[in-house]
C-alpha cells in the first residue's frame, strides 16, 4: 500500500508542475535553437506541405505561450471546466509542445523561412499523441462526491472562562523550489532585457513571474483557530487570507486525502470542494454556507474538535 501511495504522490507532483513545464518548453525551444534559423520562422504550411506563413522569433514564442496561459487559467478558475481539466491540460499541452517542436525542427538550418521543411509527419504524430494524452486524462480523472450526511465531528471540552487558540503551518518544498526556479527565469530575462532594450524580454518576464508568484502563494499555508473562527493564510508572507467566522461554520472534521483525489497540489477545486493540498494525509475539513473547504495540516483532529466546540457554544465567543 505504501508503494501505491508513493506512486500517486509522484503522479500528483507531475501534474502540479505540468503547466509551468509546458510553458517553459514553449519558450525555451525556439530560443535555444535561434542560431539555427533566420529572425523569422515558418509557422504555417499549405495543403502541399509548403510554408506559406511566418512569424518573428518573439511572435513564435509569445503566441503558443499566451494560448497555453489562457488555457491553464481557464482550466483552473472556470468551475464548469473542472470535470475536463486533466484531459484538457494533458492534450493541449502535448499538442502545443509538439507543434512548437515541429516548427523549430522544420526551420533549423534554413536561412529563409520559405525553405523550411515540411511538418506533415510531425503534425500527425503530435495530433495522435495529444488524443492519447486527452484519453489518458479522462480515464485518470476522478469525480469523488461529498457524503450527503457527514459523520459527527469531534468536540473539545473547554472550561468556562478559558480561551483556546490552535496554530499550524504546512509547507511543500517542491512547490517552493518550482516557484524559485520560475522566478529565476523571470529575473534572468529581466537582466537580459536591461542589457539589450531592443529585445522584447517582457514576453518571458510576465508569464514566468506570474507562475512564480502563483506557485509561491500556494506553496505554504498557516492555519489559525480562535474564538472568532478560522483563518487560513497563504504563502510565506501570510497573504492572501481566507477567513470564516465561527458562527458560519456548520461542522468540522479530519479527513485523509491525497493529491490524486483532488486533482494535484496547491489550491484545487474538485468534487470534494476546495482543497489546499500541500501533502498527502490528514486534512481539516469544514462546511460553511453549503460549501466544503479542506486544508492539509498536522493534528487535524484537534483542530476540528476545537472548531466544533466553538460552533456549538456561540454564547462563549466574544
Amino acid at each position: 500500500m505504501k508503494d501505491r501511495g508513493g506512486s500517486k504522490s509522484v503522479a500528483a507532483l507531475g501534474t502540479a508542475a505540468w503547466a509551468a513545464g509546458i510553458l517553459a518548453l514553449l519558450v525555451a525551444l525556439p530560443l535555444a535553437a535561434r542560431r539555427g534559423f533566420d529572425d523569422r520562422l515558418a509557422t504555417h504550411w499549405g495543403a502541399l506541405g509548403q510554408p506559406d506563413g511566418s512569424l518573428p522569433l518573439w511572435g513564435a514564442v509569445l503566441l503558443p505561450a499566451s494560448i497555453w496561459t489562457v488555457l491553464v487559467v481557464a482550466a483552473v478558475f472556470w468551475r464548469a471546466a473542472r470535470r475536463w481539466r486533466a484531459a484538457v491540460l494533458l492534450s493541449c499541452g502535448v499538442l502545443l509542445a509538439g507543434e512548437q517542436l515541429a516548427i523549430v525542427r522544420a526551420n533549423l538550418h534554413h536561412a529563409d523561412w520559405h525553405d523550411a521543411d515540411s511538418v506533415t509527419v510531425g503534425a500527425v504524430v503530435t495530433v495522435v499523441a495529444a488524443a492519447v494524452a486527452g484519453l489518458a486524462g479522462i480515464l485518470a480523472s476522478r469525480r469523488p462526491t461529498t457524503p450527503a450526511s457527514p459523520p459527527q465531528g469531534p468536540r473539545m471540552d473547554i472550561p468556562a472562562g478559558e480561551r483556546r487558540v490552535w496554530l499550524s503551518r504546512t509547507t511543500n518544498p517542491w512547490l517552493t523550489l518550482l516557484a524559485a526556479v520560475t522566478g529565476l527565469v523571470a529575473l534572468a530575462a529581466l537582466l537580459a532585457g536591461i542589457g539589450d532594450p531592443t529585445k522584447p524580454m517582457w514576453l518571458l518576464i510576465v508569464p514566468f513571474a506570474v507562475v512564480s508568484m502563483t506557485v509561491l502563494a500556494c506553496s505554504s499555508v498557516r492555519v489559525r483557530i480562535a474564538e472568532r473562527g478560522l483563518d487560513v493564510a497563504f504563502g510565506p508572507l501570510g497573504w492572501p487570507v481566507r477567513r470564516w467566522a465561527a458562527a458560519d461554520i456548520d461542522w468540522a472534521r479530519a479527513e485523509t486525502r491525497t493529491p490524486a483525489q483532488v486533482g494535484g497540489w496547491g489550491y484545487r477545486l474538485s468534487g470534494l470542494g476546495t482543497t489546499v493540498m500541500l501533502r498527502s494525509g490528514a486534512c481539516l475539513v469544514i462546511r460553511s454556507k453549503g460549501k466544503d473547504f479542506a486544508v492539509t495540516v498536522d493534528d487535524a483532529e484537534r483542530a476540528a474538535a476545537l472548531l466544533n466546540s466553538l460552533t456549538a457554544n456561540p454564547a462563549e465567543r466574544p
